[in-house]
């Protein structure tokens, strides 16, 4: 099961967006938007029932059209039509944005990548779910809190997943290290002991995504809450002068001056990364559960297959905290057949057919029951490590304007680890930056 949105994903699922999934800034903020907050007419509900489209990503693998296709066959008087947007995420929103505007109907549900559920929720371009049918309590409880705008939900979750971290265990095992790095000096002072050894000789220590876009911001709040802090606090105040903040600014600032970040750490995104990880270029590589097929794969591709594994995100003083990816399902207010739309995505999002989609593509899903499920492990070995990561995990802002948020901190944090601003005042100056857009 694979993801980005910065939330790491290969096509759509990233919150990573990572397209962007990928990834993933720290917190739930509730209340960003303020006076500021767009006063949108109410949106119109209705309990229409009829044929319906679905907006999603590129289906690869066909599985999301058999599904939809077994939908087909029980609803022949709502059948679903699946309309297939860019596979890039600010091309996909730009679309989903610019048919809302003008209140097209031509989408009935549709795929918002999680940090989206802020903006489309405020504007009421998207309508709340009703969750009690839906099992809230079923869901892995952070992909849940990704799709609810100010106590309701307007998304339901559907693939999620956090940042992981994929280690070299035969290099471990040369330099004699007996267990993956729980704090950063412990990852430093392993990296360390790889290099003495013949194994490790020309192997760089450590990398993630730097390079200038949503899988910085991701990469940065994840660095702020391994370090205790947090980009925002509840009340929605940007809280990255504090001293836990700076601390995880000064980390990824401190790994390229001293080497634990190569030089070319700068300009990576999820796949540049993943194959400097896959070519044995990297002892320690913090990215999505899609890499974990790709690096195990055994058709030559892969210089490290059977000779990696994966462990929860380490942090200043014990374990790391990701930032959540993922994808989510809305019903558009514009749409006619909004009845219909309801209905598939609970069809969609239920148990038994994420675990039917689970087994044809490796996105990690939001139902928690999945990650006990041992043909789930056996199929996907990472899954109790990814389990464990999402316990800590924690969504990027509610904000409408999450996108301005997000290009502050790109801008400031580049700032940082280039050299061009100390961190303090980096810090100070994102501090300012995120106020205003707090506002």
């Amino acid at each position: 099961m694979t993801t980005t949105s910065a939330g790491g994903r290969p096509p759509l699922a990233r919150s990573l967006t990572v397209p962007a999934v990928t990834a993933a800034l720290a917190l739930a903020l509730a209340a960003c938007g303020g006076s500021g907050e767009p006063k949108a007419p109410a949106a119109a509900t209705n309990e229409g029932r009829g044929p319906i489209t679905f907006a999603t990503g590129k289906d690869l693998t066909g599985t999301i059209q058999k599904l939809v296709g077994k939908w087909n066959s029980a609803h022949p008087d709502e059948q679903v039509r699946i309309i297939e947007l860019p596979e890039d995420g600010d091309q996909t929103r730009q679309q989903l944005v610019q048919n809302a505007q003008i209140k097209s109907d031509a989408y009935d549900v549709i795929r918002l990548d999680a940090v989206w559920t802020a903006e489309f929720a405020a504007r009421r371009w998207v309508l709340p779910l009703q969750e009690e049918k839906l099992e809230p309590a079923t869901f892995v409880p952070a992909a849940l809190e990704t799709g609810r705008y100010r106590g309701k939900l307007y998304a339901a979750p559907w693939l999620t997943g956090t940042g992981i971290l994929y280690y070299r265990t035969d290099l471990l095992e040369a330099a004699g290290v007996k267990s993956p790095p729980r704090t950063w000096a412990e990852l430093q002072d392993a990296c360390a002991k790889v290099t003495k050894t013949p194994e490790g000789k020309g192997v760089d220590c450590y990398a993630g995504q730097y390079d200038k876009y949503e899988g910085l911001t991701v990469n940065y709040s994840e660095a702020v809450q391994s370090a205790g802090g947090q980009v925002f606090d509840a009340q929605g105040k940007p809280q990255v002068t504090s001293p836990q903040a700076k601390a995880g600014l000064q980390f990824l600032v401190d790994g390229f001056k001293n080497g634990t970040i190569p030089p070319k750490g700068i300009t990576l995104k999820e796949e540049e990364g993943r194959r400097a990880f896959q070519d044995g270029r990297l002892v320690f590589h913090r990215n999505w559960a899609y890499v974990y097929a790709m690096a195990s794969a055994k058709d030559g591709t892969s210089k490290v297959n059977g000779k990696f594994d994966v462990a929860p995100l380490p942090g200043k003083d014990g374990p790391g905290s990701g930032a959540l990816g993922g994808n989510n399902l809305s019903v558009s207010a514009f749409s006619k057949h909004q009845a219909t739309s309801r209905d598939f995505i609970q069809y969609i999002v239920s148990l038994d057919v994420q675990r039917e989609y689970g087994k044809e593509q490796s996105f990690p899903l939001s139902r928690a029951a999945l990650y006990d499920d041992p043909a789930m492990i056996k199929q996907y070995p990472y899954l109790p490590v990814m389990k464990k990561s999402l316990e800590s995990a924690k969504p990027r802002p509610v904000a409408i304007r999450y996108s301005e948020v997000s290009a502050a901190v790109q801008d400031h944090v580049t700032a940082a680890v280039t050299g061009k601003k100390p961190v303090d005042q980096a810090a100070a100056d994102l501090q300012a930056a995120l106020s205003g857009l707090a506002d």
